[in-house]
C-alpha cells in the first residue's frame, strides 16, 4: 500500500521476496547562464603554469596587447618599437595626431597613428636622423624611456627613483634614460637581469613586456 511516496506490506506467514524495480527519470536541468566577465585566453603558448599567465591576461583583457595570430601570442618573441608605442596608444584610448615626419614611418600600417601620437606628445623622438625605426626590436632602456615620458604626458607621479648603485653596468646607459631607467627601476617597473647587472641595451620579450605594462598600470596610473 502506498501512502506519501511510502510502501507498506501485512508480512504473511510464509517467507516474503520484495522487489524493486527503478526507472528513468526524464529531469530538465536549466541551462547555466554564462559569466560574462570572464575572459579565456585564446593563444594556445600560454599555459596557466607560465610566470607570465597573470600578465598576458591581464594585457589582453585590457585590449593593451593582441596575438601574434588570433591563437598564439608568442611570449618569447622580442618586442619591437612599433609594439610599444601602439600598446600605450590604446590603454590612451587611441586619440587621433597629426601624421608624424619619420620617413621610415609607411602610411596604414598598424603603429602609424600610435607613432603619430606618440610623436605629437613628446613620448618619442626618433632617432634623430628623420627615423623612427618601427619595427626595430626596442631595448630596455628605450622602453624605460618611452613609459617614463608616457608617464609625464599623463601627469603621473615621477618622483620615485633609484640611485642605481648596486648595478655594475650603470655606465653603459644612454646618457638620454639615465633619469627613466633610475625612475623604472625605483618604481619597480624594470629591475635588473641580476642582482648587479641591468643591462640596459638587452631586448625585452612579449611576456616581460606584459609584466612590466601590467605593473605599470597597477602601480603607477592613476
Amino acid at each position: 500500500t502506498e501512502k506519501d511516496n511510502q510502501y507498506t506490506f501485512i508480512m504473511p506467514s510464509s517467507n516474503v521476496i520484495v522487489k524493486a524495480e527503478f526507472k528513468a527519470v526524464s529531469v530538465v536541468i536549466p541551462p547555466s547562464i554564462p559569466d560574462t566577465n570572464i575572459v579565456v585566453l585564446p593563444f594556445v603558448d600560454v599555459k596557466e603554469s607560465d610566470w607570465y599567465y597573470s600578465s598576458v591576461k591581464y594585457v589582453y583583457e585590457h585590449k593593451m596587447m593582441a596575438g601574434t595570430s588570433d591563437t598564439i601570442f608568442s611570449p618569447d618573441m622580442t618586442t619591437t618599437r612599433g609594439m610599444i608605442v601602439t600598446t600605450l596608444h590604446r590603454l590612451d584610448g587611441k586619440p587621433v595626431a597629426p601624421a608624424s615626419n619619420f620617413t621610415d614611418v609607411e602610411q596604414n600600417q598598424y603603429y602609424t597613428e600610435a607613432v603619430a601620437w606618440a610623436s605629437a606628445n613628446g613620448i618619442v623622438s626618433g632617432y634623430g636622423n628623420g627615423n623612427f625605426g618601427p619595427n626595430d626590436t626596442i631595448t630596455r632602456e628605450q622602453m624605460a624611456s618611452i613609459l617614463y615620458r608616457y608617464a609625464q604626458y599623463k601627469n603621473y607621479n615621477t618622483n620615485n627613483t633609484n640611485n642605481l648603485s648596486n648595478y655594475t653596468d650603470v655606465g653603459e646607459i644612454s646618457p638620454y634614460a639615465v633619469t627613466a631607467i633610475q625612475w623604472a627601476n625605483g618604481t619597480g617597473l624594470i629591475t635588473g637581469v641580476t642582482n648587479t647587472t641591468l643591462v640596459p641595451k638587452g631586448s625585452a620579450t612579449r611576456a616581460q613586456v606584459s609584466s612590466i605594462l601590467m605593473r605599470f598600470c597597477e602601480n603607477i596610473v592613476k
